[in-house]
């Protein structure tokens, strides 16, 4: 049995979009308190969702930011932080000199894995209000909402067009 919030009903006719867009910091706030309380209080604010990403996908750097659609040029300045504060390491890619590999250091291991936490902490809470099957549909809505954007820049145009 699912327990419906009293004031649901006062978001009824708020689009989607804005709900998407005020929920986006329960996460965030979550993920800043868990690091916060392993020493690791000052990632950046852009460097948050990398670091988790990185850690618990085990995905590089660059493929992480491939899959949030951002470029390596919009992170650099929060690449450039999360050097200087000892959460990732720059080395030069042994086959291609060219290029500079990022991987996580133990510091940014520690982030990762406590952003995580904060995670399925909001996670479980979400759970035990709606039920998993409803955090499922939820999942399922997001994921299409992601292959609407992926389809539309595929073929050019803006999303939702």
């Amino acid at each position: 049995m699912t327990r419906r919030s009293l004031t649901q009903d006062a978001y009824r006719n708020v689009p989607l979009s804005a709900l998407l867009y005020v929920t986006r910091g329960t996460y965030t706030a979550a993920v800043r308190h868990a690091q916060a309380k392993v020493g690791c209080g000052d990632v950046p604010a852009a460097g948050e969702l990398i670091l988790n990403a990185m850690e618990w996908s085990g995905a590089s750097f660059e493929s992480v930011v491939r899959f949030l659609g951002i470029s390596k040029q919009a992170v650099s300045q929060t690449v450039e932080m999360l050097v200087a504060r000892g959460y990732l390491d720059r080395a030069q890619d042994p086959v291609d000199r060219r290029r500079v590999k990022l991987s996580l250091t133990q510091r940014g291991h520690t982030a990762g894995r406590a952003g995580r936490a904060g995670i399925v902490q909001v996670d479980h809470e979400l759970t035990s209000r709606v039920g998993a099957q409803r955090v499922a549909h939820a999942r399922e809505t997001l994921v299409a909402l992601l292959e609407i954007k992926r389809t539309n820049e595929r073929r050019g145009r803006p999303e939702g067009s």
